[in-house]
């Protein structure tokens, strides 16, 4: 599909993390993370995360995406950097209710943007294990409903003036820190997903030309140490101007990584402490791709941080690009 080149600044609307919530999840109940953990302490735990730090109402955040889309006239382009529904099975758009959510996001994302619009995977898409109690995973039926029924492109391009904006699917990139979230018949299918995916990577750093500006769009920075170790795209990363990601919903989580990046893969604390802690031994390498990130809508409980960017380039490619961080302010609107 053409997309003209546009004359002048071109503004981009940035949204990450919507974690929409359809009526089948939202029947789920905001303690569906909780409510069946068996150990007392630990359902304890994650309530208070929740409450204070997290999140505490993770279903009635909808709103907040009209507040994005409002602003939808002010656009050039518009990119959503992942994670449409709320995951409430924890095994991605396989589940017939997150399916549903992510598809009344979409509808909404594309009925504003239309072809503006550019839509990247995110984990919640395919599936992860809950934080706590080892529910769900990545299903290779969520990446068939992901490309088929949500009509999501996997890997997508678009080229803007000097500056070409990619974007990727960190869970396939990333997938040696998610493997243990998959069954294990299905990991040589998953195997050659990824394949696949950094077979498309590659051929596009390979075919930039020179003086030509790449925009990185990746969900989950995980993913950004595996494309370090690929030459092709290594050796082209000083084109790399900016990687948007998307998945720690605050600047303070980023903050955090960045200092503990390096640390030791942690493997006694159980499934989630060990995919994180290797995720943050790797961070190191996220720094060449110069990592900014969109926050989640609704940011964390604790800081109440939560928004949307937008990126103001020009398709000369003089300038850089500025990016200006949008809060969403979380009240409802009156009935």
């Amino acid at each position: 599909m053409h997309f003209p080149r546009v004359a002048g600044t071109c503004t981009i609307g940035i949204v990450s993390d919507i974690h929409y919530a359809g009526a089948a999840e939202h029947l789920r109940g905001n303690d569906y993370e909780f409510r069946t953990l068996t150990n007392p302490l630990l359902r304890f735990i994650l309530r208070l995360h929740r409450r204070f730090i997290w999140l505490h109402q993770p279903l009635d955040q909808n709103h907040l995406l009209d507040r994005f889309l409002e602003n939808g006239t002010k656009f050039d382009y518009a990119v959503a950097n992942g994670d449409y529904s709320c995951n409430t099975a924890f095994v991605g758009v396989s589940d017939e209710a997150s399916r549903e959510s992510a598809r009344e996001c979409l509808e909404k994302l594309r009925k504003t943007f239309g072809e503006r619009l550019r839509l990247t995977v995110g984990d919640h898409e395919l599936g992860k294990t809950s934080f706590l109690g080892g529910r769900g995973g990545m299903r290779l039926a969520s990446w068939r409903h992901v490309r088929e029924g949500l009509g999501l492109a996997g890997f997508w391009r678009l080229e803007i003036g000097k500056y070409v904006l990619l974007g990727v699917v960190s869970s396939l990139i990333a997938l040696p820190v998610y493997e243990p979230d998959t069954l294990p018949e299905e990991r040589p299918e998953w195997a050659k997903l990824r394949q696949e995916h950094l077979a498309e990577i590659r051929k596009a750093f390979v075919e930039l030309r020179a003086g030509q500006k790449v925009l990185l769009f990746c969900h989950d920075p995980s993913a950004l140490p595996f494309l370090w170790r690929e030459e092709a795209i290594r050796s082209r990363v000083n084109q790399i101007e900016q990687t948007v990601i998307g998945h720690l919903h605050s600047n303070l989580i980023l903050r955090q990584g960045r200092i503990l990046a390096g640390m030791p893969r942690i493997t006694f604390l159980g499934h989630t402490a060990t995919r994180i802690s290797s995720a943050l031994r790797e961070a190191r390498h996220w720094r060449p791709f110069k990592v900014r990130l969109c926050p989640s809508l609704a940011g964390l409980e604790l800081l109440k941080d939560g928004g949307y960017l937008t990126a103001r380039l020009d398709p000369q490619g003089v300038d850089p690009v500025q990016f200006q961080l949008h809060s969403v302010p979380r009240n409802k609107p009156l009935a």
